[in-house]
């Protein structure tokens, strides 16, 4: 597991879309384990209370499930690994859009641009 940290947001926040994306990807499943806090901490080689406040927010998001004393696991709510996949999906386009109408191109021109990188 790696993750290329950027300093234009808060790393767990980085953590937290890691997860997002790793959901979406198939590379966990609903119910499977994460790692733990510390495991994880070690292996990013960050603060441990920064792991602590991404898996919080995960917690707060319904994106994992975690029981005292057992790993923290995926969610099992098919509904909420949708609607992940969804606000991964919306970040994205609410990034390309803001950066296409900084630069004044017409919604034709996008649109033909994207057929043709489709294609691709």
């Amino acid at each position: 597991m790696s993750i290329n940290f950027n300093t234009n947001e808060p790393i767990y926040i980085q953590i937290v879309r890691y997860f997002k994306e790793q959901i979406i990807l198939g590379n966990y499943k609903s119910g499977d384990e994460i790692p733990s806090r510390r495991e994880l901490a070690a292996t990013l080689k960050v603060n441990p209370n920064t792991v602590q406040r991404a898996y919080k927010e995960m917690e707060d998001l319904g994106m994992i499930e975690t029981v005292r004393n057992f790993q923290s696991t995926i969610t099992t709510n098919t509904e909420k690994i949708q609607e992940i996949r969804n606000d991964i999906i919306n970040e994205a386009v609410d990034i390309f859009m803001n950066a296409i109408k900084a630069i004044n191109v017409n919604k034709s021109e996008v649109m033909n641009i994207l057929e043709e990188k489709w294609k691709e």
